[in-house]
């Protein structure tokens, strides 16, 4: 699991005392929830942008891009 620190001041503390309570407290609910809110702007970008993104990989692997469906 990856670490997030980006949380405020009064969420960093109040998980830090829950973690220091109980090992599966709020902290790590709130934690994940950071790392799915982070994720989600590069997936949507990602599944909008895919052809280019394809055409773009295939182009560095020496491929012409051609306009199959994805």
């Amino acid at each position: 699991m990856i670490n997030a620190q980006a949380q405020c001041a009064m969420c960093k503390q109040a998980a830090a005392s829950s973690l220091d309570n109980n090992q599966n407290s709020m902290a790590k609910g709130l934690n994940t929830g950071i790392l799915y809110l982070m994720a989600v702007p590069y997936i949507l970008i990602a599944i909008i942008f895919r052809k280019q993104i394809v055409a773009l990989y295939k182009s560095w692997r020496g491929k012409p891009a051609s306009d199959e469906a994805l």
